[in-house]
């Protein structure tokens, strides 16, 4: 008999020893925080992923509980260039190795090239891929070329008539010196 494991309460020393697999075709509307940075989200933008359990043994020491993560989705936002609409590809694949306790994460943290989280048997597996899609957002979305050629707010002769009308700081310094110098009082 195989168990069964559910992404949201998920034990994950169980799930890696059974070296089992979850994969998931999901609503983007199901990720509520990541819902809430869309730009015209709507019910076909779909978040794909999979995860996979595993123990794997370090060099001398006990096995280690891993998990493998692949997640990607299609997400809508505003181009900072053009401001129209833009679908950004997101994708992740991380491996991520868990530990007993906090105090131990934090110990190996540093000195460790995996990321660690904390061992538990009611881990959500569908925050961690939310959490993982949020930090794969970029910072400035962009269209590699967008649609539309992007129209600058000002043009070169509204900067030419800029530069013509402001009045130039050392017009004043300019004026004294094309007058003659007064000649010295004589006492």
């Amino acid at each position: 008999m195989t168990k069964e494991f559910s992404p949201r309460h998920l034990d994950v020393k169980a799930f890696a020893q059974a070296g089992a697999s979850l994969r998931g075709h999901e609503s983007l509307l199901n990720y509520e925080r990541l819902a809430q940075e869309a730009q015209g989200l709507h019910p076909d933008l779909l978040v794909d992923w999979q995860a996979q359990g595993a123990l794997r043994t370090a060099t001398g020491g006990e096995p280690q509980v891993w998990l493998q993560l692949q997640a990607q989705a299609s997400f809508p936002m505003h181009c900072q260039r053009c401001m129209g609409s833009v679908d950004v590809p997101l994708q992740v694949e991380r491996d991520f190795r868990f530990v007993a306790d906090e105090a131990t994460a934090e110990a190996q943290d540093d000195e460790s090239e995996e990321d660690l989280l904390v061992l538990s048997r009611d881990f959500d597996l569908h925050a961690l891929i939310e959490d993982e899609l949020l930090m794969a957002l970029p910072m400035v979305p962009m269209h590699d070329e967008c649609p539309a050629p992007v129209q600058l707010s000002a043009g070169e002769a509204e900067f030419a008539q800029a530069n013509t009308a402001k009045i130039n700081p050392f017009a004043a310094l300019a004026q004294l010196q094309q007058k003659p110098a007064a000649e010295p009082k004589s006492d």
